[in-house]
């Protein structure tokens, strides 16, 4: 059977099916039925204890012939929203009769993977009239050698609506951990309502009128940051992989990167992960700039996005919660020149929330996480001194949250990114040599020294923190 089978697609023939055997089965019990007049009460049972486990030994080894001892995990991510028009950031602009080429890249490898799209931000139904794959050979060019059509359902269009995820079919491809790959759709009508991911770690690229997803190198492409209708790549593995998301807001996300720059604390966690060389674990990045734990408008908060960007991923074992700066800072936003009254009249001023508000909501996404079996490991909040967002009680806020992470046993382990990357002579500003200059998001180094601040044994990796 093909690995990863979706519950729409015909079951290859086999020589036993499940029904024949379970025919055959109850011919034997008939048969048993009309002995055991004649036989024991004993032996009567003894046959039927053999019929029950015969039973279950064909559903066991039926089961294990369905994953071969592997399974789906989630080898890159990235969460889509429908952004929030505001001052300097408009809105999406209409997609039409365009190719959308997406490099991603995927912290472990595999021989097949899944690309799951989505248009659970769109507002009508999405058509995607054809969709490739391919290793990535630089930019907007792809290695034509390593170029596979994607289906779906065996077709190779489809029409996603609106709300709804969709995964492709399974497909055979050689993909090395951290190898960049290139999803191409074609979109032939207009896409008004457009999920994004704003700042993701590779450009996009936009090419047409027409299909071009077969095409080496699209003609004079369009370059856009922002990552389009691609949520997800699984790669088919053995059952011991897993994948741990690392959930937050700009400082997750990688603020202050270029493309293809692959800076961000997760991306150079999975590289320690797979320097380890025991046991494989993916890393994937559900960070989202400005996010927040329990309001929207730089994505969908936290709480509402939980479900979809953390637990519905396959493969899931833990996760890293850093959460919090955005709930604090966004209130307390100042525009040149407000002053008194103008101040308080600031877009997201009715939104300030106290630390007991802010550890509800993490407890929430705890719970929620553990009901689904995911260790969740929680990150203090660093500093954000320097910016026009910082106060005295924003900072008594921080200090209060940060204070509750280290002293309850509510997570599974916390990690200590604000002892890490503070200034230890001023703990309210981040380190000079681990800023990046905006006095809230690390540098390349201070991402660095946040990736090997965590134990690899907590994630299941077998070398720990010298």
């Amino acid at each position: 059977m093909r690995p990863g089978r979706l519950p729409y697609m015909t079951r290859p023939k086999r020589k036993w099916q499940l029904t024949q055997i379970c025919d055959k089965i109850g011919e034997v019990a008939i048969a048993v039925s009309l002995l055991s007049r004649r036989l024991q009460m004993r032996k009567f049972v003894a046959l039927s204890l053999c019929i029950f486990s015969l039973c279950c030994f064909v559903q066991l080894s039926q089961s294990q012939g369905q994953t071969n001892g592997n399974h789906w995990v989630s080898a890159w991510t990235t969460s889509l929203f429908l952004s929030t028009p505001m001052p300097g950031f408009p809105a999406e602009s209409p997609i039409t009769d365009k190719t959308v080429r997406v490099v991603a890249r995927p912290t472990i490898g595999g021989k097949q993977l899944r690309v799951r799209l989505s248009n659970e931000f769109g507002i009508a139904p999405l058509t995607i009239a054809a969709a490739h794959i391919a290793l990535t050979d630089q930019d907007s060019r792809i290695q034509p050698s390593a170029d596979r059509v994607l289906t779906f359902g065996g077709s190779p269009k489809i029409i996603i609506p609106a709300g709804a995820p969709a995964f492709s079919d399974p497909v055979e491809i050689a993909v090395r951990p951290f190898a960049e790959v290139s999803i191409s759709l074609y979109v032939p009508g207009t896409v008004a309502a457009v999920g994004s991911h704003p700042q993701s770690l590779h450009d996009s690229y936009f090419a047409g009128p027409g299909d071009m997803t077969s095409v080496q190198d699209l003609p004079n492409p369009e370059t856009k940051r922002p990552v389009y209708f691609v949520s997800g790549i699984d790669i088919w593995a053995p059952d011991s992989t897993s994948t741990t998301v690392a959930f937050g807001d700009s400082i997750t996300e990688g603020a202050g990167q270029k493309s293809g720059q692959y800076i961000d604390y997760p991306d150079q966690l999975a590289k320690r992960l797979a320097a380890q060389g025991e046991k494989t674990i993916a890393v994937v990045n559900q960070g989202i700039g400005g996010n927040r734990i329990l309001h929207d408008v730089a994505g969908p908060s936290a709480l509402s996005r939980f479900d979809r960007d953390v637990l519905s991923l396959p493969g899931t074992t833990n996760m890293i919660v850093l959460l919090g700066i955005n709930d604090i800072g966004f209130p307390r936003v100042r525009m040149p020149g407000a002053k008194g009254a103008d101040a308080k009249e600031m877009p997201f001023a009715s939104q300030a929330v106290s630390a007991d508000e802010m550890i509800m909501g993490l407890k929430q996404i705890i719970g929620r996480a553990h009901a689904h079996g995911v260790k969740v490991f929680g990150a203090t909040l660093t500093p954000f001194e320097g910016t026009n967002v910082y106060d005295e009680s924003g900072e008594a806020i921080r200090q209060a949250v940060n204070k509750w992470i280290r002293g309850t046993d509510a997570f599974d382990a916390i990690i200590d990114f604000d002892k890490a990357i503070c200034d230890p002579e001023h703990p309210t500003r981040v380190r000079q040599e681990y800023d990046s200059g905006d006095h809230i998001h690390p540098s390349a180094a201070g991402y660095k020294i946040t990736a090997d601040l965590i134990p690899l044994n907590l994630l299941g990796g077998k070398q720990k923190l010298k």
